[in-house]
């Protein structure tokens, strides 16, 4: 593209950015909070506390990222849809690794490239709302904005908001950091011992005898390549492992934003890997504002209604220099409206000729309501978005990336189909999340063995015929 049509869809932008310059710009989706000299008492005191995450560990995520652009890489990224506080337990989080180190070795064993590894965890305590207010039986309350916010009883004090809740946040995010750390460098994910991996209650699953096989392909050709160097392989004993949150709440945000020593610029230290949701990305908003400003990998999330202008416009506010890894673009458009909404957006942005990640979120764009009451997914329509989405990158001259996944380990029952076919019924068994559904283990791998198929089917060479 010519640098002069760049210039005409330019955004007027401060001289300088700070971590605190959003709040001269127009935010959303943020809480009032009814007491300002406790927030100010509870930012003061979020500033003086240790980082979550270090500079290091974002370079290195983001030089994977950039590798994830050349097609070097795969990026799989999942977890809750919201934690809670209560959530912060070992079964709960060690159970998440699982998940996601089991989809990975699907991923690594079928594509035959590395998998970067990124949880939604570790401070994705916030959550976006359609309103501001919620109203049962007459009485009306403020939405539950996720426990970094207030809490989800329906009850006046409940509803709140608390701006204590970002201590607490902090400190559930460093507990659960500290573990997922402790568990990684004590040897759980070693690839010598994908067994201790597994979970009770699958014992039975119906892709119980597929993935075994994989692991076993896998052990075979480890044990080969030590017996033939007379040495253990190295690095299959640990693996690299980041997190990631909607940078919703920007006063924890920015309280969490700090310079480090010997690194020009700012650092969101609360995370690897921040990202906007579709609600928060206005080129002239309060959140681009924030993260256009941080070196960390940034995400952006993409639905049907973004214009190809728009992205471009956030390519060019968030990306200026088009820095390798800086940005990622999560498309939910979901399977009725992808084939027409994604196709002009990777047009533009491969005309364009910027470096962008490419990867797609299945679930936002597939929620319904059933008859009986529960907002759930249909496993069919988010296994279809996924496999349109390789053929349509395919078609349009780009590459699908990623995915981005809400998932869990434990044994719910909020997504219908998959292996085990669960139905409208179903629902009702085990629905335990108190905002969006998320897949359970069994629908989790298959959707990473359905990647795994519908890549190497895209890859594949036409036959000659």
């Amino acid at each position: 593209m010519n640098p002069t049509d760049r210039n005409l869809r330019a955004v007027q932008l401060p001289a300088q950015w700070a971590p605190d310059s959003w709040r001269a710009r127009p935010a959303v989706q943020l809480p009032t909070y009814p007491d300002t000299g406790a927030l100010e008492a509870a930012v003061g005191e979020l500033k003086q506390l240790p980082p979550l995450v270090t500079s290091w560990e974002i370079f290195a995520l983001k030089k994977q990222l950039a590798e994830a652009q050349e097609g070097k890489r795969f990026l799989l990224q999942g977890g809750d849809c919201a934690e809670s506080f209560s959530d912060c337990e070992s079964g709960l989080i060690s159970n998440r690794l699982k998940v996601l180190l089991q989809m990975s070795l699907v991923l690594v064993h079928g594509l035959r490239l590395p998998v970067v590894r990124v949880g939604r965890f570790a401070g994705q305590y916030a959550k976006p709302r359609s309103a501001d207010m919620e109203t049962r039986d007459g009485v009306t309350l403020p939405s539950y904005r996720g426990d970094l916010v207030n809490a989800p009883e329906f009850t006046a004090e409940a509803r709140l908001p608390d701006p204590r809740r970002m201590i607490k946040a902090h400190a559930r995010s460093a507990m659960t950091m500290n573990f997922v750390r402790a568990l990684i460098d004590g040897g759980f994910a070693d690839l010598h011992h994908p067994e201790y991996w597994n979970l009770n209650w699958v014992g039975y699953s119906p892709l119980a005898n597929e993935y075994q096989h994989m692991v076993t392909s896998i052990g075979d050709a480890v044990r080969f390549m030590e017996t033939l160097s007379g040495a253990e392989v190295h690095n299959l004993n640990r693996i690299d492992f980041y997190t990631s949150h909607e940078a919703l709440l920007l006063p924890y945000e920015e309280a969490l934003t700090r310079e480090v020593p010997r690194q020009w610029g700012w650092f969101n230290l609360s995370t690897h890997y921040p990202w906007i949701g579709m609600r928060t990305a206005a080129v002239d908003g309060a959140h681009v504002e924030f993260l256009r400003g941080v070196r960390n990998p940034i995400a952006i999330k993409v639905g049907p209604s973004v214009t190809p202008d728009q992205l471009l416009r956030l390519i060019d506010v968030l990306n200026p220099e088009d820095e390798a890894g800086r940005l990622t673009f999560i498309h939910r458009m979901g399977a009725a409206q992808v084939a027409d909404k994604l196709p002009p957006l990777l047009d533009a942005v491969r005309r364009d000729g910027r470096r962008v990640l490419w990867v797609c979120d299945p679930m936002h764009g597939n929620t319904e309501s059933t008859s009986n009451g529960f907002k759930t997914r249909r496993f069919d329509n988010v296994r279809g978005e996924v496999e349109q989405s390789f053929d349509l990158h395919a078609a349009a001259g780009t590459r699908l990336g990623g995915v981005h996944l809400e998932l869990t380990g434990e044994d719910v029952t909020e997504c219908t189909g998959g292996a085990r076919e669960l139905t409208d019924l179903d629902l009702e068994r085990a629905y335990r999340s108190t905002v969006d559904p998320r897949l359970n283990y069994e629908q989790s791998l298959e959707i990473a063995m359905c990647i795994v198929r519908k890549q190497n089917q895209v890859a594949a060479p036409p036959a000659v015929r």
